[in-house]
This record gives C-alpha cells, structure tokens and sequence, in this order.
C-alpha cells in the first residue's frame, strides 16, 4: 500500500491521538489541524443526522486545505431520553463536560432504564469535490450513577461499555481504543485506505 496522508478535522487530542494508534502499522499520517497551520474552522452542526454533520465538517476542512479529510461527528443516545443527546451531545448543555454529565446524570435520576450507546459517523473525502464516503460505529452501554475515572474525555466518566463494569474513563486509553464506537469507524475507514 502507497503512503496516505490524511487531515483528521478536529483539534480534540483524544480524537487524534485514537486515530494515530490504529494508524501508526498501516502506512497512513494522520494530521491534527495544528499540524497542518489550518485555524479550527468554526463549522456550524446544522445537520440532524451525525452523517450529515461529519459531511459539513469534512468539506469545509478539505476546501479550506486541499487534503484529504476525514471529520467525524458521535454522540451519545440514552433510551430513557428518547435518543437525546444524539447529535447535540456536545452542544446539549452549555460549559465543560463534568456539567454536561452532571446535567445528564439530573436527567436520569430515578430512571431504571440506563440504557445507552454511543455512535460516531465518520466521513472520508478524497477531495473537496468527491463524493463522501461514511463509516460508522457504535457501542452499547449503560449510564453509570455517578462518573469515575479520569482517563477519557466527554461522557466516558458515565459510561460502562456491555460486558464491563467499569467507565470508559477508568478502563484506560488502549481498552477504550480498541471498544470504542470511535475506534470501530476509524478501522472501517483503514480497512478501506489499505485496499487502495
């Protein structure tokens, strides 16, 4: 397989560094907007879906840079909320996100049913004008009752994945890498950038 370089469009360190482990034996670079000197492009989330989301953002980066990009959106869906967060899970609460666990955990305070995934779309573009291609996955869960852990970054302190029983914040960085709905997304897209 020929070298592939690509732009992750996002400057979330936890994002990248994921992206750049499962990487790091498949002949893919993977750059962080910083890397690159392309300013955090403020891109608007005005799609309803996390597809429609990682579309926008990876064509804004890929027309701002000319590389190739790859943008994600991800979200967590709690059943007991009817889905919510979903696609507003890092806009759903204003400030940090202890506020918006803590706001989540309000939520569902004396709810039996804490059942919950995480989701993440993500969106590979050629170029700025090719067509997107959109890679998705998904891990279900539970909502803990109160966060744990400090490894991790949004919701992973509330989050026990299905068959642990601990949050994605205390299983550490690798397990979390390997479960991950993230981690699922980015080896669909690596799968697909080694078969050319």
């Amino acid at each position: 397989m020929n070298l592939v370089e690509l732009l992750l469009a996002t400057a979330n360190k936890g994002k990248i560094a994921e992206l750049q482990t499962l990487c790091k034996s498949a002949n893919i670079i993977v750059y962080s907007i910083n890397d690159v000197n392309v300013p955090n492009l403020d891109v608007e989330e005005t799609g309803k879906t996390f597809a429609e989301n990682a579309e926008l953002k990876a064509r804004a980066f890929a027309q701002a840079t000319q590389l190739p990009v790859l943008a994600d959106d991800s979200g967590l869906e709690v059943d007991a909320l009817g889905g919510a967060p979903g696609v507003k899970s890092a806009r759903w609460v204003a400030g940090s996100d202890e506020d918006r666990n803590a706001a989540l955990l309000t939520e569902l305070s004396g709810s039996t049913n804490r059942n919950a995934r995480f989701k993440t779309v993500v969106c590979y573009l050629a170029t700025p004008d090719s067509n997107p291609l959109f890679f998705d996955g998904e891990i279900s869960g539970t909502i803990a009752t109160t966060p744990t852990g400090s490894e991790g970054f949004g919701y992973d302190p509330i989050f026990i994945p299905k068959g642990f029983t601990e949050s994605f914040a205390q299983l550490g960085v690798e397990t979390k890498n390997r479960l991950s709905h993230r981690a699922k997304a980015f080896a669909k897209v690596v799968a697909h950038l080694q078969k050319k």
